[in-house]
């Protein structure tokens, strides 16, 4: 089979993408072209124009990752094999589906990505699924519930059961809780495809080069290991010092870009005028969204950014945000590109925390909120209905990688080797250590802290009462 007359795509990143016959047609499904329309960024495109990119282009970007890591781990088949439908075996199916679980991990992506996600968790709907399991309204699981409940034509499932794929199998591999370590980990670890990606991608659109690293060395030495008859994914000593400088840059990509006051600030926006909406049924439920699933995908299609801002900019215009001033502004703030003021003060700033030190994080976010607290009963007594904040309190934090105090309080497994999520090196003598034990790794040193970015906002005239009182700096 002569591979290059297979279906193609270019990337800007990686250059010609191979797609076998089924990824061409999970592709061209209504629930995957529906990615083309949503930003990987969210709101950051109002602080860096560039950053105009797609959940669309990226998953393709994490596919393309994996398969050069089974590539590299020798456990990819003979690309003649791959894109041949004819072809059937073990080994091309464990290949096959980690690039379909790669290409599919963002299906259930919400509007403007994981910006207006945090409302629908926070709404709280908890919707069960036909065997009663309860569930966050997360994307995770809206992805999943789409690869197992779409099989009608032009479906996911029905694509999948087309090509003999097994859709629980997906379904696994995109929540990392496949019997196989090593899969789970190309998909869901410290250094994995996923992150790979982005930070490349998310670099070049925005144009800010904190998320670059040396993607070349660092697959070069991506190594199996043999723990407990496990195979797992560790790299090579040599490249040490790249993994390093890939965790370091994606630690500056969420402290200086996606957390800093100037990114954060639309998104916290959207993320309070989408809550605002749940609770007055303005918008698509998440119950809702799994009935479209099961039998609306055109309709699920517009479930994207478009139909935020539409619903935003209806709302605005007819008189469904009057009655409560803050959300009028608020939605003027989004639509029309109005950046709201930074409050800034003690209780508010940016710190280097130890994440085994839980105590000192509860008495920081206990006086943030207090705070908080303070602000809104002052606006209450001496403001007006357009003097409003938005809080932006961190629910994540910002870490290197998970300290071995973390891991060992949420383990799974005996052997903490086992472990889907920490970085693994392997020594030139073949042995097998977590990063955060390597003795040359700065991460040993490192691999303790994580940073803390809490935002809050308000609008100018908030701002001017704020500082008269002295709240304020």
């Amino acid at each position: 089979m002569d591979v290059s007359k297979t279906k193609i795509v270019f990337d800007p990143l990686y250059g010609f993408i191979h797609l076998t016959s089924l990824e061409w047609e999970i592709i061209h499904t209504p629930f995957y072209q529906r990615l083309r329309w949503i930003k990987q960024l969210g709101f950051t495109f109002y602080t860096f124009p560039g950053a105009e990119h797609s959940r669309f282009g990226h998953s393709i970007g994490v596919m393309f990752n994996a398969h050069k890591i089974l590539q590299r781990l020798g456990k990819a088949v003979p690309e003649v094999d791959l894109f041949n439908d004819e072809v059937a075996s073990a080994e091309k199916s464990f290949h096959q589906s980690i690039r379909l679980a790669a290409l599919l991990h963002d299906l259930g992506t919400f509007m403007f990505s994981h910006t207006t996600e945090m409302a629908y968790i926070r709404y709280g709907e908890t919707t069960n699924d036909k065997n009663g399991k309860r569930h966050p309204d997360d994307h995770e699981h809206l992805g999943s519930y789409i690869i197992k409940n779409t099989d009608y034509p032009r479906g996911i499932t029905y694509v999948l059961k087309k090509y003999k794929i097994d859709p629980q199998k997906i379904s696994n591999l995109v929540k990392g809780i496949d019997p196989s370590i090593l899969a789970n980990q190309i998909l869901h670890s410290e250094v994995d495809c996923d992150r790979m990606d982005y930070l490349l991608r998310d670099a070049h659109y925005s144009g800010i080069k904190y998320g670059t690293y040396d993607r070349d060395y660092l697959l070069h030495h991506f190594r199996v290991a043999s723990v407990n008859g496990h195979d797992i994914l560790a790299i090579g000593h040599n490249a040490l010092h790249a993994v390093e400088d890939f965790l370091m840059a994606r630690f500056a990509w969420y402290s200086q870009v996606i957390r800093s006051a100037r990114g954060a600030r639309f998104d916290a926006i959207a993320e309070e005028l989408c809550f605002y909406m749940l609770e007055k049924g303005q918008i698509y439920t998440y119950s809702k969204l799994m009935e479209m699933i099961e039998s609306e995908p055109d309709n699920f299609y517009t479930f994207n950014d478009q139909y935020f801002m539409q619903q935003v900019h209806r709302c605005y215009t007819d008189g469904s945000f009057d009655r409560n001033p803050r959300m009028k502004d608020l939605a003027h703030c989004l639509l029309f590109e109005k950046a709201p003021r930074t409050v800034k003060c003690e209780e508010f700033k940016q710190r280097i925390l130890n994440q085994d030190e839980d105590h000192v994080l509860e008495k920081i976010m206990k006086r943030a909120e207090e705070k908080i607290r303070e602000i809104k009963e002052l606006l209450k007594k001496k403001g007006t209905a357009m003097d409003w904040i938005v809080e932006d309190l961190p629910t994540k934090h910002i870490v290197f990688v998970k300290s071995r105090r973390k891991l060992v309080k949420g383990k799974t497994n005996e052997n903490l080797l086992l472990e889907r999520d920490p970085a693994k090196i392997m020594l030139e003598d073949g042995d097998v250590k977590l990063l955060g034990d390597v003795e040359n790794s700065i991460i040993s040193d490192l691999q303790q802290k994580f940073n803390f970015v809490p935002n809050v906002y308000c609008s100018d005239s908030a701002y001017e009462l704020l500082k008269a009182e002295g709240i304020i700096e």
